[in-house]
């Protein structure tokens, strides 16, 4: 028996935001065979299930880059920051003008002039720029904003995060120098976590939250050793899964760097790749 951590966006997600049927059929075969399909995504615990619910599927989940460990209805690990950390990033992220939004146990929370400030992010650059790409940009924008689960506040001063638990902020900016910028201030932190799932996003969660340590946690969890774990991933936060799996395979579409750390390299995800992945190099072994 394997388990098999499988990422969502750019992995197992079409670019429309759907699992295909192909996809569909090919994690349905493999737990069919007897092995574990677990869905490993930076997305929230509400999306993520919606996804999942859409296509039919019944997995244990991983949320918010291993923050959440989820399976039965029942959430088995919560690693969540604390509410004076989080007023503190807040200030830090606002100070560099740069939109971003809250994960929390009661859904993402996004101020109601999000989409605006990057909309008008957006505006300013292609005015500067003539080659930066507004379509990709706003398509982004637009994936960004079917989120489900997505709560609306008027500031995010106003909110009280005492009753909340927040394992997430996720920072989106098509300005690459705002966003090294906020990167270079926090790196150097010991008490937060960063990652990012795309060039355009930072992600600052707990320190201990990260999608490998999640998977292990949750190998431990099903009794099953880690050289019998399979992960499969596009992006940067997917290397700490790739650290520990005893097999890790990069999507054709994945990152140069992933695609350095991994064992095989299967399709794009707009070609069924993690189908084509599944059949060849776990069902045949």
């Amino acid at each position: 028996m394997n388990l098999i951590a499988i990422d969502l966006d750019g992995t197992l997600l079409a670019e429309d935001g759907s699992i295909t049927e192909e996809n569909t059929k090919a994690v349905r075969d493999v737990q069919q065979a007897g092995n574990i399909v677990i869905i490993s995504s930076g997305r929230s615990l509400h999306d993520t299930k919606q996804i999942l619910l859409d296509a039919e599927l019944e997995c244990p989940i991983i949320t918010g880059n291993g923050a959440i460990v989820f399976h039965n209805e029942e959430i088995l690990q919560n690693l969540y920051l604390e509410p004076e950390l989080i007023k503190e990033l807040i200030e830090i992220v606002e100070e560099n003008g740069l939109y971003f939004e809250i994960y929390t146990n009661q859904g993402v929370y996004v101020e109601e002039a999000g989409r605006n400030i990057l909309e008008q992010e957006v505006q300013q650059l292609q005015n500067g720029d003539a080659d930066f790409a507004a379509v990709v940009a706003n398509k982004i924008i637009d994936i960004q904003f079917k989120q489900n689960g997505l709560t609306y506040v008027l500031n995010y001063h106003d909110v009280d995060y005492e009753p909340l638990e927040v394992y997430k902020i996720f920072v989106l900016s098509f300005n690459q120098q705002g966003l090294s910028k906020l990167k270079d201030r926090l790196t150097s932190r010991k008490d937060i976590s960063l990652t990012t799932s795309g060039v355009q996003k930072l992600e600052i969660g707990n320190l201990d939250a990260s999608k490998g340590n999640a998977l292990t946690f949750i190998a431990n969890y099903f009794d099953v050793d880690l050289e019998d774990t399979v992960a499969i991933g596009d992006n940067l936060n997917d290397l700490s899964m790739f650290e520990v799996a005893g097999m890790s395979i990069a999507m054709g579409n994945a990152e140069e760097i992933v695609k350095k750390q991994a064992t095989h390299v299967t399709k794009s995800c707009e070609e069924d790749g993690v189908a084509y992945g599944l059949r060849e190099f776990v069902l045949k072994k």
